[in-house]
């Protein structure tokens, strides 16, 4: 018997409850300085939500290789199987370290598509580049360098290059990168976690004030940013990077095999999406989770890339406590 056609706007109220609850379980343990425990919580939440979702869904960007990861792993099958194929692409918990440290922009993020229409993104580096809506195609490349993107978005715009923000993963390996922003009159923001909210940063430039982000970082979470672009608009392009010979091999299990390629948003997510992400900790995209003695509130966006729909939803919670001991 086949499968039901992928319903996105049925599924997308069940794909916010799985991201809000990965949020709410990690919130006792924000600022708490432990980053498993937090991490654990949010897949643990996130694994039970999606268990209830009427859909056959495979993890195809997950917490890491079967071995590496008791739950939410690669290949893992999650939902109760009598819905659509689906896969999905997840971070239960977007900024470990943010949350551990209660420091900004710490997401719960997932999207879900039909079967095969996401890239199976190996785990190594990626060299991104992105910026939002509103550009022709190939405004900036990954040929450029890095000041002739900030020059081309800039006249792209009709402003100077002083007016260009950029956001950037605050790694070592970034240093000569950002000093060639910084020659442009370029402004640098740094973020030290957290790369899929640096690169939605860029699809709404009226509310992080971020025009472009560049720089390496994990190859899943590139999956996941394209998700979201696909939705909000905007270009993200990305090229697998490789430091050994392991890492080739990876790629190759996955399926890939021009280790070359430059990917675009619609080659790394080939088909219409739905996504979801709730503030664990306050930032620009998402207000973080907030406490009162009776109740939890967090806030989540929900976004559908077939009507371009973007939707922000509140939901307060109440605490449950435990009983007093007598």
């Amino acid at each position: 018997m086949s499968k039901p056609d992928f319903n996105d706007r049925l599924l997308s109220l069940g794909l916010a409850r799985v991201s809000e609850a990965a949020a709410l379980a990690s919130a006792r343990l924000i600022g708490r300085g432990d980053e498993k425990a937090a991490d654990q919580a949010a897949v643990n939440a996130m694994r039970d939500q999606l268990n209830m979702l009427d859909i056959a869904g495979t993890v195809v960007i997950g917490e890491g290789e079967r071995d590496e990861a008791p739950m939410l792993y690669i290949g893992e099958e999650v939902g109760t199987g009598n819905g659509p194929a689906v896969d999905i692409a997840l971070d239960p918990l977007e900024g470990t370290t943010l949350t551990a440290k209660d420091m900004p922009n710490a997401l719960t993020v997932i999207a879900m598509g039909p079967r095969g229409s996401l890239l199976h993104a190996p785990d190594v580096y990626m060299d991104k580049l992105a910026v939002g809506p509103g550009y022709r195609q190939g405004v900036v490349t990954l040929d450029m360098s890095p000041s002739e993107r900030v020059s081309a978005l800039a006249a792209a715009r009709g402003v100077s290059t002083e007016d260009i923000t950029v956001c950037v993963l605050e790694r070592p390996r970034h240093e000569e990168m950002i000093a060639e922003i910084r020659t442009t009159g370029a402004a640098v923001r740094l973020i030290t976690d957290g790369d899929v909210a640096g690169i939605i940063h860029c699809a709404e430039p009226e509310r992080t004030g971020i025009d472009m982000y560049m720089g390496s970082g994990g190859a899943p979470e590139g999956v996941l940013a394209a998700a979201a672009l696909k939705c909000m608009g905007g270009q993200l392009y990305g090229k697998l990077l490789f430091r050994n010979d392991d890492e080739k091999s990876r790629a190759e299990k996955a399926g890939i095999t021009n280790l070359n390629r430059v990917y675009t948003r619609d080659d790394m997510v080939t088909r219409d999406v739905i996504f979801a992400a709730t503030g664990v900790t306050d930032g620009s995209i998402l207000p973080g989770i907030k406490r009162e003695v009776t109740h939890l509130t967090t806030e989540t966006i929900l976004m559908r890339s077939k009507t371009g729909s973007v939707r922000r939803m509140i939901y307060r919670n109440p605490v449950k406590h435990s009983p007093t001991p007598q």
